[in-house]
């Protein structure tokens, strides 16, 4: 009963997790940006420690994010345009390792920075409080209704590559908002794996958005059940758990699709 009433919160956390940023991964997939998730919240993980470094990071961390959200939904809504003069993953993965660089050079002059790079990739879901359960739900739920109420224009942007840069910006804005809550409570890691992984199942099998985010959604809660009661019960790091958890599900229903096709 002890377990079930302390993992009860850090459940619910990651089913929030789980289902908006597999409704994100499908239009990440399609668009064939894999790692802009990652870039984008190593980004916003720059402006945290850049809080730290400040010393505001208890009062200016969120505000800091989301100014550094902001900035980033505005590079990557000119992604369209890049991809003219360069590769657009290239861009991307030089966005992510010069946000992950500074980061680090950043955090080196704070007091724990090792402690606080460590909390920005692993989060800290295990400990997550009905407070900031609340928070996440009514922000998931507002950009959720933005994107129910608008969703022929945002399927466009990215099955079409139909649209403007408003809508551009938009999208990519609702984005890194959502990366604000999910990169301050789970970590990157789990924030990369939760965007990716479901999507890419339910794409093992079909096409149909709505099929696979029920494919996703059902195989992240599950895998998110498995990793948060063996962090429990062995006190192991939870977000490399769920990570590994779901990403070992991935490669074996890939052999066995490769195997039941020859």
């Amino acid at each position: 009963m002890d377990a079930l009433s302390f993992l009860i919160y850090p459940f619910l956390g990651c089913l929030l997790l789980i289902v908006i940023h597999a409704y994100f991964g499908i239009h990440i997939l399609e668009r064939g940006v894999i790692f802009l998730d990652l870039s984008m919240a190593q980004f916003i993980a720059l402006g945290i420690s850049l809080s730290f470094f400040m010393g505001h990071e208890e009062s200016g961390k969120y505000l800091y994010a989301i100014a550094f959200a902001v900035i980033g939904a505005a590079i990557l809504s000119l992604s369209r345009k890049i991809s003219r003069f360069v590769n657009i993953e290239a861009f991307i993965g030089v966005f992510y390792i010069f946000s992950l660089a500074s980061s680090i050079l950043i955090l080196d002059r704070t007091p724990h920075g090792i402690d606080e790079l460590k909390a920005i990739l692993n989060g800290n879901i295990l400990f997550m409080t009905p407070a900031e359960l609340v928070k996440m739900l009514l922000l998931y739920s507002t950009i959720g209704l933005v994107h129910a109420i608008f969703r022929k224009r945002f399927f466009a942007l990215s099955f079409e590559g139909s649209g403007g840069y408003f809508w551009e910006f938009l999208f990519f804005l609702s984005f890194a908002l959502v990366l604000v809550s999910s990169v301050s409570t789970a970590g990157i890691l789990q924030v990369f794996t939760f965007l990716v992984i479901p999507s890419l199942i339910g794409r093992l099998y079909t096409r149909e958005p709505l099929k696979v985010l029920l494919i996703g959604w059902g195989v992240g809660v599950m895998a998110s059940i498995f990793g948060l009661t063996l962090s429990y019960r062995m006190d192991l790091p939870t977000a490399p758990l769920i990570v590994a958890s779901l990403s070992i599900v991935f490669f074996l229903l890939l052999m066995l699709k490769a195997w039941r096709a020859k």
